[in-house]
């Protein structure tokens, strides 16, 4: 584990490669979640990446954690990290609620969420077994997870692992980066079926756009001849109960979220 600050992640986003990362990020969810289905729809954190911005469900929601540097920062109608807790606002800019909470003890009840969106999340909890945990406890019966993580078997890892004697870090994480093959332990262990992975960002781990642009014919080489080497891994899992079948949206469910995701249309006449 790293032991000095990492670096701020609003000036990493700002950043040359945090654009190039966020873009390619965003074109990937938003192709990813239009075809996913439900009634909520959650994303942890990393409020710079509208995840659900091309999702249909109803109600779609932004949970930020005052204890996690991913929601740094964020502020909403006066409301701010320092002195929100389990507050709901809405960004209306975003179309999407937002709702201050711990991650490790989600104010959810048990199969309530239809698709949760990790984005960067697990890196900047001091426990992400137990977030993991959580998020397999909120989701419904054949509900979705989304995992996004910087690789550690990449250009950006290599760089990541060298620069900690250095007393400088390239991309932001609290712990150290988790490899894409440990993550798939993880969420096996958990009894979640791996749906599909997606490697991106195979440029060298730079700080200027002009070097950077400089080496994008590079993504096409990857995606074909070393995928596995992209620096940001997408990996999507389904939440399977054998036995049960699913005859239609559950009354209790939304008596659950109530109080904390309402609908889109609801929620613009705030």
């Amino acid at each position: 584990m790293l032991n000095r600050p990492i670096i701020d992640w609003p000036t990493w986003a700002e950043s040359a490669p945090g654009q190039y990362m966020l873009a390619w990020e965003q074109d990937q969810l938003d192709s990813l979640v239009s075809n996913m289905f439900g009634y909520y729809a959650l994303q942890l954190g990393l409020p710079k990446l509208d995840a659900l911005r091309e999702n249909r469900m109803p109600c779609r929601g932004l949970a930020l954690d005052k204890a996690s540097a991913a929601s740094e920062p964020y502020q909403l109608q006066g409301l701010s990290s320092s002195n929100a807790s389990n507050v709901c606002g809405y960004d209306a800019s975003l179309t999407r609620e937002i709702l201050w909470c711990n991650f490790l003890d989600l104010p959810f009840g048990s199969r309530s969420v239809d698709l949760l969106i990790l984005p960067h999340t697990l890196e900047f909890t001091h426990d992400p077994h137990r977030l993991l945990r959580e998020a397999e406890r909120v989701l419904m019966p054949e509900g979705r997870l989304v995992i996004i993580g910087f690789n550690s078997l990449s250009l950006w890892g290599i760089r990541q692992w060298i620069s900690r004697r250095s007393g400088y870090v390239f991309v932001p994480a609290v712990n150290d980066l988790i490899a894409f093959k440990r993550m798939k332990d993880w969420i096996k262990l958990l009894c979640l079926e791996l749906d599909q992975g997606r490697f991106g960002c195979y440029r060298p781990a730079l700080n200027t756009a002009k070097w950077l642009s400089r080496y994008a014919f590079i993504e096409a080489v990857g995606d074909r001849w070393w995928p596995i080497f992209g620096a940001i891994y997408i990996i999507t899992a389904i939440k399977r109960m054998h036995g049960i079948r699913l005859i239609g949206p559950s009354k209790a469910k939304k008596q659950m979220l109530a109080t904390t995701l309402k609908p889109i249309a609801a929620t613009n006449a705030f």
